[in-house]
């Protein structure tokens, strides 16, 4: 698809777009077409005029037209198929709509609406988004990748559909996800969606029940692991970097827990790559905590951490507090020792059997407990994090406990999508009487306590974190992630809450305002790649916060109208 030429367009002043479709090729095109925002000297030029209705609407009026559909419809996956409708056919009006409001339309495109679009994927398939790549591709992702029309791609986010949310395997299914990230890297932080790229490797599922479902999109045959399964993603990293540069961002997305943490660790020191379940989930929560030490009056490392959960999330989070801990001047291993774990087995403890390397970190000489309400007497912690999307599992009596050991008990129930919450807000503010430092992964709605006072549950969202650390690596060139790049964006929101934000029991700013934070962070992670040498734009912007505004992606229309003008009389003279 061709991009326009930025220039001053002579008419309105918006910036000329240069395209050499016409026709319905440029009604069809999503990145070209403005519905009947075309002017009438564009649709003559463009060979459009009479495909269209003999009207002219603003942008605005479009805005308001969508709205009045989305209100209409009565179920979320309707609203989502809506929206999703409206980025296949016009885009800029697509992101018009989502950055009018953000905190409505978020919930829709990303959780939890979408892990719901996931489940019925085959249902609300309407037309392909991104690149779909199988295990009986390889030896030829290569060329699969030229099929591709964009000729430069700057991010791209990858999923094997294996741990979708906290639904389980999804297969081809958890293409959702990766359409529905890329979506919000564009809204919430800028990064131009021509240059962005979602991809499914598609190597089966061990779902029975979408392998029995007859809409099923992907491949219908049980997982393919072991070396198959890593020449694949060797070969995809590798054709990927080839075709769009080492400086592509690379974002892993939903992979298993067995597979995430190893794929971090072989691709993070060779290419430009994340994980989001791990590292970005990890920054978001430390943001969180990083908010609520304005409240308790204290540092990190005087705090006692129990997670619900001992996956890539819980992992990643415990690490990222850890390191968080060191900054505080406390010794790593005296950090660990304040962090405890609870997985499927029961208190993650020494001695214990079958633990993972990551989990043996944090165990413990303990007696084994498998009890949750137990483990939180016996342990005492003052933060307590659910991330193993189990709902309900921080029961009354729980809730109850922690009130009665802490003053303000922090409780972050991060679990996704909100039927997995381990507790609601409510529960949370009821049970420890309004006491409870509160944060979820998805959405709540406000509280009103008996005092009168209403509270506003903070969402530890991971859209606070990887559109502003996608456009901070972009804009500098950041050749490799390291995990300081997270602690400082957990930094960088956390400042961003005010006093005012948190005494309404909010620990993220408002997501009105997530492109300013999100700017924030790109500006932070510029200035420290260009302080440590580790970017590769040069030369180093003067003015760092002006050249990354630059690189924002525009939702105004642009200006189809020819750049035309004259030339002196004399020199268009035709000569005999």
């Amino acid at each position: 698809m061709q991009r326009g030429k930025a220039a001053d367009s002579r008419g309105a002043g918006r910036p000329l777009q240069v395209t050499m479709k016409r026709g319905y090729e440029v009604l069809r095109d999503p990145h070209l077409n403005k519905g009947m925002a075309f002017t009438l000297e564009e649709r003559q030029q463009l060979n459009i005029h009479g495909l269209l209705p003999p009207c002219f609407v603003g942008q605005d009026a479009q805005v308001y037209s969508i709205l009045k559909n989305f209100e209409r419809l009565t179920s979320d996956l309707d609203r989502y198929i809506l929206l999703m409708s409206l980025q296949d056919r016009n885009e800029k009006l697509f992101y018009k709509v989502l950055t009018s409001d953000i905190e409505r339309f978020m919930p829709i495109v990303y959780t939890p609406t979408v892990g719901l679009a996931c489940q019925q994927y085959g249902l609300a398939f309407r037309r392909p988004r991104g690149l779909f790549i199988t295990i009986h591709d390889r030896g030829h992702i290569a060329t699969m990748l030229k099929s591709w029309p964009e000729n430069i791609v700057k991010a791209i986010v990858v999923t094997d559909g294996e741990r979708i949310l906290g639904l389980g395997d999804l297969g081809c299914y958890g293409m959702g996800i990766p359409v529905g990230k890329l979506a919000l890297y564009t809204a919430c932080g800028g990064v131009k969606p021509h240059e962005c790229l979602p991809v499914m490797l598609d190597v089966g599922t061990d779902n029975e029940a979408l392998l029995k479902d007859p809409l099923y999109i992907g491949l219908r045959h049980k997982r393919i692991r072991g070396q198959a399964y890593d020449d694949l993603l060797d070969e995809f990293m590798e054709a990927v970097t080839s075709r769009y540069g080492m400086n592509c961002l690379i974002q892993f997305e939903d992979f298993a827990n067995a597979n995430a943490f190893r794929l971090l660790h072989k691709y993070r020191n060779k290419y430009c790559t994340f994980n989001d379940d791990i590292q970005g989930t990890a920054s978001v929560a430390v943001a969180g905590l990083l908010a609520a030490l304005r409240i308790t009056k204290n540092r990190l490392s005087d705090h006692t951490v129990l997670f619900q959960g001992a996956g890539e999330a819980a992992l990643g989070i415990a690490n990222l507090i850890v390191m968080a801990m060191e900054k505080e001047g406390v010794p790593k291993e005296a950090a660990i020792k304040r962090i405890w774990m609870v997985d499927s087995k029961g208190l993650i403890v020494k001695g214990r059997a079958s633990l993972t390397s990551e989990k043996q970190r944090f165990a413990h000489e303990h007696g084994e407990m498998k009890n949750l309400e137990d483990i939180v007497k016996d342990i005492k912690p003052s933060v307590l994090i659910g991330v193993a999307a189990i709902g309900g599992a921080f029961t009354k009596e729980i809730l109850q406990d922690m009130a009665a050991l802490n003053k303000r008990p922090i409780i972050f129930a991060l679990s996704n999508p909100t039927s997995k919450a381990e507790c609601t807000a409510e529960q949370c503010y009821k049970y420890t009487e309004g006491r409870g430092i509160f944060a979820s992964g998805s959405p709540f709605d406000p509280v009103t306590l008996p005092s009168g006072q209403t509270l506003y549950p903070g969402q530890g969202n991971n859209s606070y974190v990887f559109p502003g650390v996608a456009l901070g690596v972009i804009s500098c060139g950041l050749k490799h992630i390291g995990e300081d790049v997270f602690l400082t964006t957990a930094e960088v929101i956390a400042q961003q809450v005010s006093e005012e934000n948190l005494q309404e029991g909010r620990l993220y700013p408002p997501l009105v305002t997530i492109q300013h934070v999100s700017l924030k962070i790109a500006v932070r992670i510029a200035e420290e790649a260009y302080r440590n040498n580790t970017a590769s734009t040069y030369p180093q912007p003067k003015d760092l916060e002006a050249f990354i505004r630059s690189q924002v992606y525009s939702t105004d229309y642009n200006s189809f109208v020819a750049d035309s003008y004259t030339w002196p009389e004399d020199a268009m003279k035709v000569k005999l």
